[in-house]
């Protein structure tokens, strides 16, 4: 068969390319000769070929004298000679000399943000000093916090006093005390520390009843982030003030040993809900049964307190939920959002990824991830989970809203055989930074390409997380506030409300998300945050910081209680907004530590050496930082 039935010929390998290959001006002007009818009707006559050899002859002359050995040309157009007494720079030359003089062949010049590092000197000025306003905002909290509810469990900060939700251990306390350290914010740790070490353990000792995973992913986990961060350096900003580290491993063994009766207390692996801590006994929840997400977000602490301390019991009672949870029967991955502990069984048919649901899939990937370069051993089953539930999530939950196609993740609420229901709670924005974290592993998207680290399954999941992102910084852009509500509903063929919008009608979507009146609430939560910070970490794209950026004006504005600290709020889509007088201890452990980590830099905290538990806490990755 003929080249000529080829899509590429033997002539079009050598043909020289002139957007991808420098040619010179003899090679321009004799191919255009060649390949143009002025060579046919010159050359067809003695005086044509006359004048094309003259003219070949003048140009091989200009250029063989255009520039000597002794003569160069600088980056503007001169010619400096070396005259033997010295360099002379002439400027100028014959008309025709400039004419076909090469110009310097200088690199693209790229806008600042086009830049690899996506970062100019102003830009990073800008990021320092937006980083700067959140650690502000985080010293407002506290301050509020510190004078109004010291040693309780939250701030009311309009009723400027404080209540214990969550047991009276001072969860706020515990809960900012990685973040200050992070902050580099001394005078914060000082005073944090001080209180847990004077105080905390008598809580403990004392204290009646505390739900195990509230207080396993605020407290313990904070303790034990405030232990290695204060014992190691782990790229964080030095800290100085607060007690000694093991103050905080010592306190984190108290009340695990407590925690551990939830455990042991039930027939089955799947631990009790409650936890009285001062007799050290557990019990199930009102109705017997445990939230799915509960039991199986206790890993990662109960692990690396097992590594630190050198004692497997807090492990193996941890790992034993997840290892009888590997048996039991799923949809396409996918589980039911209750348990019951006294039989092992997961009760009801309901499916989501919202509020007790949400970390069961968090932690498959988190767990499996925090055992480093021993990920491949045992523990391989639960990346196997992570990765069949993920694939059930996009066959079986995720849809798209008209009219104008935001991606979302609805539920079921009565399992794969009954109605979908296109309701998707604001908790389910961790779901984009998880998605992305388990397709890099916490490497950056370019190096994971680089090293051929993704599969198809790794690139269908972030595109999904993308997607995600964009839909859950849009729940924000369409309210009047710029604030998401708790739940938002999406509009689609089968499912409409009118008259239930965000508020902000210049926004693009504000026909595709639904806002009940009942779902309007915000309550300071960070899901979105987080998976900017995730996001950005790995893809590198300053779009995602702007987003973040936009959220953290709208807290500022809208949040903000002038003496001290911030406030949830009771409707997203009316301004002013009602206050609700409630700091959520998330706020000073989540949602502004993820700010602050994604306005900064990525050496701080990096993903491939540390997971996040479900409550921001910094947990070592096993053998990625020297042991401590």
């Amino acid at each position: 068969m003929s080249s000529r039935y080829l899509p590429y010929s033997k002539k079009d390998v050598h043909y020289d390319n002139a957007k991808f290959r420098h040619r010179s001006c003899f090679k321009v002007i004799t191919q255009s000769l060649h390949t143009s009818n002025i060579k046919q009707d010159c050359v067809s006559c003695s005086t044509g070929k006359l004048l094309v050899l003259l003219m070949i002859l003048g140009i091989a002359c200009l250029i063989l004298t255009r520039t000597s050995p002794a003569q160069s040309v600088d980056g503007l157009g001169k010619d400096i000679r070396d005259t033997g007494e010295g360099k002379v720079t002439v400027f100028g030359g014959s008309r025709l000399g400039k004419l076909l003089r090469r110009p310097p062949r200088l690199p693209p010049r790229l806008p600042p943000e086009d830049s690899k590092s996506g970062l100019s000197l102003n830009s990073e000025s800008k990021w320092k000093a937006r980083q700067e306003s959140v650690k502000k905002a985080f010293v407002h909290a506290w301050l509020g916090y510190k004078k109004y509810a010291m040693g309780y469990d939250e701030l009311m900060p309009l009723s400027q006093k404080g209540v214990d939700g969550l047991g009276g251990l001072g969860a706020t306390v515990v809960d900012a005390l990685d973040t200050a350290m992070i902050m580099g914010a001394d005078e914060i740790v000082s005073e944090a520390g001080t209180w847990v070490e004077t105080h905390l353990t008598s809580r403990i000792s004392q204290k009646g009843q505390v739900n195990l995973f509230e207080t396993t992913i605020r407290v313990l986990g904070g303790l034990l982030s405030a232990y290695h961060l204060s014992s190691v350096e782990a790229g964080t900003n030095s800290t100085s003030g607060g007690p000694k580290a093991t103050i905080y491993l010592e306190t984190a063994k108290n009340l695990a040993d407590r925690l551990l009766s939830a455990f042991t207390s039930s027939p089955t692996s799947i631990p009790f809900s409650d936890v009285v801590l001062h007799d050290s006994s557990a019990h199930p929840a009102p109705g017997g049964l445990s939230s799915t997400s509960e039991v199986s977000t206790l890993q990662l602490e109960f692990n690396y307190l097992s590594t630190l301390s050198g004692d497997p019991k807090y492990s193996i009672a941890a790992m034993k939920v997840l290892e009888h949870l590997k048996g039991l029967p799923k949809e396409e991955g996918l589980v039911p959002i209750y348990i019951n502990p006294h039989t092992g069984e997961f009760s009801g048919q309901n499916i989501r990824l919202g509020s007790r649901g949400d970390s069961y899939y968090e932690y498959l990937l988190k767990v499996w991830l925090q055992k480093g370069a021993n990920r491949d051993g045992n523990l391989t089953y639960l990346h196997d989970m992570y990765e069949v539930a993920m694939k059930g999530v996009r066959h079986l939950l995720v849809r798209k809203s008209i009219p104008n196609g935001l991606v979302f993740v609805g539920e079921l609420p009565y399992g794969p055989k009954g109605d979908f229901s296109p309701k998707m709670d604001h908790l389910v924005c961790f779901l984009s930074g998880t998605l992305a974290l388990g397709a890099t592993k916490g490497l950056t998207k370019e190096k994971a390409m680089k090293e051929n680290l993704l599969n198809f399954e790794d690139l269908e999941n972030f595109k999904l997380a993308e997607d995600l992102a964009k839909t859950c910084f849009e729940m924000y852009s369409v309210t009047s506030t710029g604030l998401a509500p708790e739940i938002a509903y999406f509009h689609t063929e089968e499912y409409s409300e009118g008259d239930l919008d965000g508020g902000n009608q210049n926004s693009e979507y504000v026909n595709d998300i639904i806002i009940k009146h009942a779902d309007r609430h915000n309550l300071l939560r960070p899901e979105t945050v987080e998976s900017l910070f995730v996001l950005y970490r790995i893809t590198e794209d300053p779009k995602y910081r702007e987003w973040g950026w936009q959220i953290f004006e709208a807290f500022e504005k809208y949040t903000r209680v002038d003496s001290g600290g911030y406030s949830s709020l009771d409707d997203v889509t009316t301004v002013p907004p009602h206050k609700r007088d409630k700091m959520e201890t998330f706020f000073l452990g989540e949602t502004l530590k993820y700010l602050y980590l994604l306005f900064g830099d990525s050496s701080v905290i990096p993903l491939d050496k540390f997971v996040f538990n479900s409550e921001a806490h910094p947990i070592p990755i096993e053998g990625a930082i020297k042991k401590e």
